[in-house]
């Protein structure tokens, strides 16, 4: 399986990402030997991963980790992130290499996220590094239940990162 691009063909073939879950591709890259213990269970440290989307998976669909997660911008892009902690309006942050937009961008633990492309970009390669480390039971997606619980006025920012399943 490829990319829908040559620009993301190429980065899924030189860094062997694969499909992931939330849209896009990926591929863990660190995973810290060190372990903590914290109030849902053993976790690493630390880990990483490159995180890529592309013209044919544009949407990384909105979810939330307990965990501190740190994107960096590696080549692409622009993307949007979309965050939301349901206390206050959904923030949206552009990554990118053209001023004003960030190259880095820090989403704390327990915040919903999404990203997609913007634009004519043809991909967005990012890596992400999560503090402590990734853990599935950590992890949530937001589905069509949670998304019709919101305020009404932030249904339409949010719809767009919302899977269809």
């Amino acid at each position: 399986m490829s990319a829908s691009n040559p620009e993301g063909a190429k980065w899924v073939a030189r860094l062997g990402l694969e499909r992931h879950p939330e849209g896009g591709w990926y591929r863990r890259i660190y995973q810290s030997a060190h372990t903590l213990n914290t109030r849902h269970g053993e976790r690493c440290c630390a880990s990483s991963i490159h995180y890529l989307l592309d013209r044919g998976s544009p949407i990384g669909r909105l979810h939330r980790n307990r965990s501190d997660i740190l994107h960096v911008l590696q080549s692409g892009g622009p993307l949007e992130y979309l965050s939301y902690d349901e206390s206050r309006p959904p923030r949206r942050t552009t990554l990118g290499f053209h001023a004003p937009d960030a190259i880095s961008l820090l989403i704390p633990g327990g915040i919903w996220k999404g990203s997609r492309l913007l634009g004519e970009a043809s991909h967005a390669l990012v890596t992400e590094l999560v503090i402590p480390g990734f853990d599935w039971q950590d992890h949530r997606y937001a589905d069509h239940h949670w998304w019709q619980q919101q305020t009404q006025a932030f249904q339409a920012m949010l719809a767009p990162f919302i899977a269809d399943d």
